[in-house]
C-alpha cells in the first residue's frame, strides 16, 4: 500500500504542477513583452530618424514653392500685358 497516494497529496501535486505551468507561461509572456518593447523602441528610433530627414529636406526646399509662385505671378502679368498691348493694337 505504499503506492497509494492520498487525495490531499494528489491535490497538492496538481496545484504545484499548475503553479509551475503558470510560472513558465508568465516567463514566456515576460520575454515576449521585452521583445515587443525592444521592437517598439527600434521603430520609434526609425520614425524619429525619418522625421528628422523630412524636416531637413523641408528646410532645404521651403524656398522653392515661394519662388515658383512668384515666377507664376510674373508670367501671368506678362501675358496680361501682352494681351492688353495686342488688344490696343487691333482695337484702338
Amino acid at each position: 500500500m505504499a503506492t497509494h497516494i492520498g487525495s490531499d497529496q494528489f491535490d497538492f501535486d496538481e496545484r504545484l504542477a499548475r503553479l509551475r505551468e503558470i510560472m513558465s507561461n508568465s516567463e514566456k509572456l515576460q520575454l515576449e513583452g521585452q521583445k515587443l518593447q525592444a521592437e517598439r523602441l527600434k521603430l520609434e528610433a526609425e520614425r524619429l530618424r525619418i522625421e528628422a530627414e523630412r524636416l531637413k529636406a523641408g528646410v532645404d526646399t521651403k524656398i522653392l514653392p515661394f519662388a515658383t509662385v512668384f515666377q507664376g505671378l510674373i508670367a501671368i502679368a506678362a501675358l496680361l500685358g501682352a494681351g492688353a498691348a495686342i488688344a490696343k493694337l487691333f482695337f484702338p
